[in-house]
């Protein structure tokens, strides 16, 4: 989906975590910047990559899933995006982490994480959104600015985040929204760090598994108080509204299974609830 993964290099220890990206240079995140003093709504950047312009598309060098950047314009504003159309379905997938049967590797994940994202209130998935590339439907997703590093390059350079709460705070609901969803291939390239030390949480492309268990249960720490109401209040009507073209029934299904588990997890653990001092975040 977006050009800051290295996609299926390396796996999340369970201590650190949490449609395809590349690895890109600081500078070229800084060049992609949009082009205007006041930042988008979030509703803005979603109406602009459904309908401004592609001025033109620069291939991706790495990664399986034929993701394109592109150049984008409505007259007004010039931002690039993530363009990913691969939508692939096996019975049987011989993958890094063992055999997976019913595989899906499909750019719609994108934009239901992203609409997950919102009705959690979360703010750590850039907006995503559907639309046709070269004859194709595909997930055009919002490229980040001001990317620092992801956490590969991090962890390398071992470098620690100014404020270690706020970082864990984060990082708790990147584990959290990975079981939820449970994200088969979140590596250390797809955690985006910008000049704030914001996470960006990308490429989904291989969630939404039709499994009623948690992933990685220990994997659970702390919730903010908010993210669990908006979790015990998600409901099969809401989901299938939003979710329309992008997830089953089954999946959905599954969906609402594994956030029973995460709800009942924390009124199970005493003291896991706390309250959430989020940053706000340009066009949010």
């Amino acid at each position: 989906m977006h050009s800051a993964v290295r996609r299926r290099l390396v796996c999340l220890p369970a201590v650190l975590l949490g449609v395809a990206f590349l690895a890109t240079a600081p500078r070229a995140y800084a060049q992609a910047a949009a082009e205007t003093a006041t930042p988008l709504s979030v509703a803005e950047q979603e109406e602009f990559l459904l309908k401004a312009k592609i001025v033109r598309t620069h291939g991706v060098s790495k990664g399986i899933t034929g993701t394109v950047r592109a150049t984008l314009s409505d007259g007004r504003v010039t931002h690039d995006a993530s363009i990913q159309t691969i939508d692939e379905f096996k019975q049987k997938f011989e993958g890094t982490q063992g055999t997976e049967f019913n595989f899906r590797d499909s750019w719609r994940y994108n934009v239901a994480a992203y609409r997950l994202d919102r009705l959690l209130d979360l703010g750590m998935t850039p907006p995503s959104v559907e639309r046709i590339f070269e004859s194709k439907k595909g997930a055009y997703t919002w490229w980040i600015d001001d990317v620092q590093m992801d956490e590969g390059a991090r962890l390398k350079k071992k470098i620690n985040a100014p404020d270690a709460t706020r970082w864990n705070q984060q990082m708790w609901h990147v584990r959290i929204f990975d079981q939820l969803i449970y994200n088969v291939d979140r590596n250390l390239g797809n955690l985006l760090i910008d000049n704030t030390w914001n996470i960006w949480m990308i490429d989904h492309s291989r969630a939404f598994r039709l499994l009623n268990t948690l992933k990685s249960e220990g994997n659970l720490s702390l919730i903010d108080r908010k993210v669990l109401d908006r979790l015990k209040a998600l409901d099969r009507p809401t989901l299938v509204t939003t979710m329309k073209d992008y997830l089953t029934p089954p999946e959905i299904d599954a969906l609402l299974a594994r956030r029973d588990l995460i709800v009942a997890h924390f009124e199970r653990v005493s003291n896991s609830v706390f309250d959430w001092q989020r940053p706000t975040r340009p066009g949010r």
